[in-house]
């Protein structure tokens, strides 16, 4: 009888469970009763499905976003109240080809069955199950069917209702907070242990006013951190205002900050209110704040012991009720040692350090953040499957990744653009490692960069430091061979102030 196989599930909804083990193990029930491939649970956000169970997929799918309009199969399940099930040689696309275990990347799933599960007559999600053998789910009962529907409904309402009591007891968040919240866990995708960590420190500091600094090397998702820890605050429905201190010329740092009244100076035509008083109320953002000068070091730390600004022009100081959150890539411990940057101003910031690990460190998280680009890049491009092949997977995870996530999301572009221009319309795009064109000199094991330290006599530090130096100046010399050599367009592509990318050049050696 298949409800002996369902009676651990039944009994599991008195006990209290991570919600995604009490969904493995009811997708684990219906899977012995309704034999399949896979099998997948997968919650509406937004307008997007994301994966919260699965058996017999890719760990890789975890990182998907299957947009409404981009699955025409999930779109026909989830607006379906009755059991939907797609005939053998149906020419819509299945979500899961190419991502079933123990399969090649270009197997396609030839049966398929889903329902969609509502909660207080709103759609939650769906459950899938797929089957690579045609008419797999031909002869199955309709009674399991029934069945399998109403304990996926039943499991997926009490996992609700507890969850939805824990956030009432714990946190009492509006229903606008909890959907930033997630649209912020959204963005943010990581399972190594650091990642963990880093965002089990983000959430916990995040409702206080406590001011965070937030350390990290270019590339590694510092500003995404900074939005999680605003949306995750009370000032959550206060503006987030960002200014890129590295961008700033020095002659108008001040008055970005602060404002400026009309003919303050040459070119202020009139009144204009700074970042501060813009973020009133809300969150300042300061990235790259290592990048200040002295002289306005001091007047940031004015403004910010004593919560008010003044524009350049004005004798009257405006009070602001501002949190601060800083990031730098620069190790500014070592800065303040050298007189470079303020310590008064280095204690003000770092209330609360958060130190981002780069890529490399973190190589569990390169599979589980591809699948979450190639999900985008999909949409974008156009493109109606993208998966990765053995070889590309293994590429990815030798790659040491000097330009950390933002070289991942470009790399997976370029070559998610390449591999469809080699493939027919309509196919599954598979992106080998010749696609991804990465340099295999980067490509080397943690023992052999140790052993090759040794010999050398030099400091790990140091290659990794060149490695940054020489993907700057990589990106650098592409940005002006594509603007024929023009500085300032060079500088806007690069969202840099011309004269920092003057010195930046200086510094790299590079020639205009």
């Amino acid at each position: 009888m298949p409800l002996e196989h369902y009676l651990s599930v039944i009994e599991d909804l008195s006990r209290d469970l991570p919600a995604e083990a009490r969904y493995r193990r009811l997708l684990h029930a219906i899977r012995q009763t309704i034999p399949c491939d896979a099998i997948g649970l997968l919650r509406l956000v937004n307008d997007s499905l994301q994966p919260v169970a699965f058996l017999g997929l890719r760990e890789e799918v975890r990182g998907r976003r299957f947009t409404i309009e981009h699955h025409p199969r999930l779109k026909s399940i989830l607006y379906s109240e009755q059991l939907v099930r797609f005939p053998a040689d149906s020419e819509l696309p299945d979500p899961y080809d190419g991502l079933l275990l123990a399969t090649s990347e270009h197997v396609h799933i030839h049966d398929c069955m889903g329902m969609s599960i509502y909660i207080d007559d709103k759609p939650w999600g769906v459950i899938t199950l797929d089957a690579v053998q045609a008419d797999q789910f031909e002869s199955v009962d309709p009674q399991r069917q029934t069945l399998a529907i109403s304990l996926t409904r039943a499991v997926v309402t009490a996992a609700e209702r507890i969850h939805q009591l824990q956030q009432q007891v714990n946190r009492g968040h509006a229903a606008t907070a909890q959907l930033n919240k997630e649209l912020a866990l959204s963005e943010i995708t990581g399972t190594s242990a650091g990642m963990q960590k880093i965002l089990a420190d983000v959430d916990m500091v995040a409702p206080t006013p406590l001011a965070v600094l937030i350390a990290g090397e270019t590339g590694v998702g510092k500003e995404l951190i900074a939005r999680r820890l605003h949306l995750n605050s009370d000032r959550f429905n206060q503006p987030l205002v960002k200014l890129n201190c590295a961008a700033l010329p020095e002659n108008l740092a001040e008055a970005e900050l602060f404002g400026h009244t009309r003919g303050a100076f040459s070119g202020a035509n009139g009144e204009r209110a700074g970042r501060f008083e813009l973020a009133d109320g809300g969150t300042l953002f300061l990235d790259e704040v290592g990048e200040l000068p002295l002289n306005l070091q001091a007047k940031l730390l004015r403004a910010i012991q004593e919560g008010e600004v003044q524009r350049i022009g004005s004798d009257h100081p405006v009070q602001v009720n501002v949190r601060i959150i800083a990031a730098t890539n620069r190790d500014l411990e070592a800065e303040v040692e050298q007189g470079r940057f303020r310590a008064d101003l280095f204690h003000r910031l770092s209330v609360f350090p958060i130190t981002v690990p780069p890529l490399r460190d973190r190589q569990r998280d390169v599979l589980h953040l591809a699948e979450y680009f190639l999900e985008r890049d999909q949409q974008r491009l156009k493109i109606q499957k993208l998966v990765l092949s053995a070889a590309a997977r293994t590429a990815l995870m030798q790659h040491s990744w000097p330009g950390n996530v933002r070289e991942l999301e470009h790399v997976l572009s370029r070559a998610a653009l390449r591999a469809s221009r080699k493939s027919l319309p309509g196919a599954i795009v598979v992106i080998d490692a010749i696609d991804l064109s990465l340099d295999d000199s980067t490509a080397t094991s943690n023992s052999e960069l140790s052993n090759n330290a040794a010999i050398a006599g030099v400091q790990v530090q140091d290659s990794l430091a060149r490695q940054m130096q020489q993907f700057q100046r990589n990106l650098i010399t592409q940005a002006l061979v594509e603007t024929g050599g023009n500085i300032a367009a060079a500088a806007r592509s690069l969202a840099v102030d011309r004269s920092n990318l003057l010195r930046l050049m200086k510094r790299l050696g590079i020639r205009s």
